[in-house]
């Protein structure tokens, strides 16, 4: 696979030239082990071979077989609370000895608790909820209740996302894995341009983003029966939302031609923006939300729809239907991350994070003339990396990732060229600085 591949749009792309000579300085217990890795799983484009292995983790960082400490500012978006928070930890033994199981057909305490919250929780008009094992079946979920409450099958979703790696999910997704997937069997998908490229397809001027919803409006009137509009509200891989008013015309071109709204906030939820929901800083509540990642408390695979009430209508649908649903082990790990995202007041946290990440990036980005860009998202931040053209500029980037591991730094790479970096919301200040000074240190190295 070659740097510019139409896969690094999602990331995590472990297929790098550079991962020889990374590999090779590596001791032989960890190659040893990633040998028997790559031998028992089956291979996966987007996230093997692996680089290193790790024996555990604390907070924010992660300690691998030769005891090196790394800071984790990649997490797979589900570690708000860094690794092993105290108070989920707690709640998942807690839970282990009172149910450690419970069978669809009877309800349990923490799975109602923690509905309970959710509604508390979420913009006022969703009411309605259901737990899934992982975002991707969450997705699904979503997907197959717009189509029960409408009667319709199509669905609009945008070139380059990503919304999960099932059969459901690919075939509203991102377009390399579309394509080279059985996913073209799968009919009544749409799509349209992503956000990033509005101005390739709208426009060069500061207008483009007001002719996009334009384009939107148009393509629900002449489809005439698409059942809802899929979107990230902010596209996590390369940390770019639309401007302020946006989705707004969104939400009113769907409402006039009845087709629903699902947000796919899976990385974005629980905090990482400043609010508890990304939509909430949008100006538009989706008919359905999807939300997965954190919810877990960064330790157990929970998702969840959280839907209108409207849409409960039809009880004969089996929208989930998996024995996990309500997991009382999961749902008392969710509960507890939520209370510790409002008791140890995280959304003012990663506002205050925002703003000194930012400032530490502009002062950086002023200093290194490789840098193109840098964006920010509350405690989410995006380093796009320039270069004479997209292969060099993905190259480059990927040169920039491995100097950063070598000195204890782990981000993901999206779009091929955006470090995006994404730390714990309790990490401690002291290791959040050393997270700029490492980036600051492996771009002055690069060459």
């Amino acid at each position: 696979m070659t740097t510019d591949d139409p896969a690094p749009t999602e990331g995590d792309v472990n297929r790098s030239p550079l991962r020889g000579a990374w590999r090779a300085g590596l001791n032989a217990e960890t190659r040893a082990l990633l040998d028997d890795d790559e031998r028992y799983f089956i291979h996966q484009s987007l996230s093997t071979p692996c680089l290193d292995v790790i024996e555990r983790a604390e907070g924010a960082l992660l300690f691998d077989v030769e005891g090196r400490a790394i800071l984790d500012f990649h997490g797979n978006s589900v570690h708000q609370l860094g690794h092993g928070h105290p108070k989920v930890v707690a709640a998942i033994k807690a839970e282990l000895d009172r149910l450690p199981f419970c069978p669809r057909r009877y309800a349990n305490r923490p799975a109602i608790d923690l509905a309970r919250r959710l509604i508390e929780l979420a913009p006022a008009a969703l009411a309605k909820v259901l737990f899934a094992p992982s975002g991707a079946a969450a997705v699904a979920m979503a997907l197959k209740l717009a189509r029960y409450a409408t009667g319709r099958h199509k669905v609009l979703s945008m070139w380059d996302a990503f919304h999960g790696a099932n059969l459901d999910t690919i075939s509203v997704g991102s377009e390399a894995l579309f394509r080279r997937s059985i996913g073209p069997l799968l009919s009544g998908s749409e799509h349209l341009p992503p956000l990033h490229l509005a101005k390739r397809f709208f426009g060069g001027d500061d207008q483009a983003f007001a002719r996009f919803p334009d384009y939107i409006d148009y393509v629900l009137e002449i489809q005439g029966d698409v059942a809802a509009l899929l979107a990230e509200p902010v596209r996590w891989t390369t940390v770019e939302g639309p401007p302020q008013g946006f989705w707004r015309q969104v939400r009113s071109s769907c409402q006039r031609y009845g087709a629903l709204l699902i947000f796919d906030e899976i990385p974005s939820c629980l905090g990482r923006t400043g609010t508890m929901f990304a939509c909430e800083q949008a100006e538009a509540t989706p008919d359905i939300l999807v939300i997965g990642k954190g919810l877990g408390g960064g330790i157990m695979p929970m998702a969840a729809i959280i839907a209108a009430a409207s849409l409960d209508c039809a009880p004969e649908a089996a929208l989930g239907h998996y024995t996990h649903e309500k997991s009382p082990v999961g749902c008392a790990a969710a509960l507890a991350a939520l209370n510790a995202i409002i008791e140890e007041d995280l959304l003012r946290r990663a506002c205050e994070l925002g703003r000194v990440g930012l400032e530490r990036l502009a002062a950086i980005k002023a200093r290194h003339s490789v840098i193109h860009d840098i964006r920010g998202l509350g405690a989410y931040f995006g380093v796009e990396i320039a270069g004479s053209d997209r292969k060099a500029a993905n190259a480059r980037a990927d040169r920039l990732m491995y100097a950063c591991l070598e000195r204890g730094l782990s981000f993901k790479l999206g779009g091929g060229n955006v470090a995006t970096l994404c730390p714990p919301l309790v990490i401690p200040r002291d290791q959040f600085d050393r997270a700029f000074d490492i980036l600051d240190d492996a771009l002055t190295a690069l060459p």
